[in-house]
């Protein structure tokens, strides 16, 4: 007797498990028509449309769902106004910690291979020259690495001073370059000029 009692309960609740999950299926994706009734509005239900209506349409929508960033909301507003942009190629240890002053403040950023012909086009255009690392705030950009010019920048841009939970680039990884020789390894004082207000 026992036996048969737990086959019973077993079914019940494979029965029970197998309902849950097709509500769940369907809860995903729902069924939606579209019509014009006969006083010539429009409707939308989840009731299929009466025999007289005109127009009738069936649509299956998704489940509705936000996408949202990491980012703190003064760090997405900095980055549509202020998109940064660290220019770099196998530098060493000044293009790490380059790098790693962007990542310790949670700066969203895209880094562009300057050892890479169309990166090291992008900076040329930007700055006349190939001196890397540089950044780029918005419209504003420095040449060499200055942590006192790049701290500025970015808080003049609007990019918290805590670091965010985000700590990768935006953009592509940049592909491995090759070494450098010791005479493309020149870093240049900052630029002058100030950000704008």
């Amino acid at each position: 007797m026992t036996i048969a009692i737990t086959r019973k309960r077993s079914a019940g609740v494979l029965a029970l498990l197998i309902l849950i999950a097709c509500g769940l299926a369907a809860a995903q994706t729902q069924q939606v028509y579209r019509y014009v009734d006969p006083e010539g509005r429009v409707v939308y239900s989840d009731k299929p449309p009466p025999p007289n209506a005109r127009d009738a349409q069936a649509k299956r929508i998704g489940k509705n769902t936000i996408e949202t960033s990491n980012l703190s909301f003064s760090s997405v507003l900095a980055q549509e106004r202020y998109p940064v942009t660290l220019y770099t190629f196998g530098c060493g240890t000044v293009c790490d910690t380059a790098s790693a002053l962007l990542n310790k403040r949670g700066v969203p950023h895209t880094v562009v291979d300057v050892g890479q012909s169309d990166g090291a086009d992008k900076l040329k255009r930007l700055t006349g020259g190939l001196d890397a690392p540089a950044l780029q705030v918005g419209d504003q950009y420095a040449t060499g690495y200055n942590e006192a010019r790049w701290q500025s920048m970015l808080t003049d841009a609007g990019y918290p001073k805590t670091p965010a939970p985000r700590t990768t680039p935006v953009g592509k990884s940049p592909a491995p370059a090759p070494e450098p020789s010791a005479a493309t390894q020149t870093v240049s004082p900052p630029a002058k000029g100030s950000y704008p207000q």
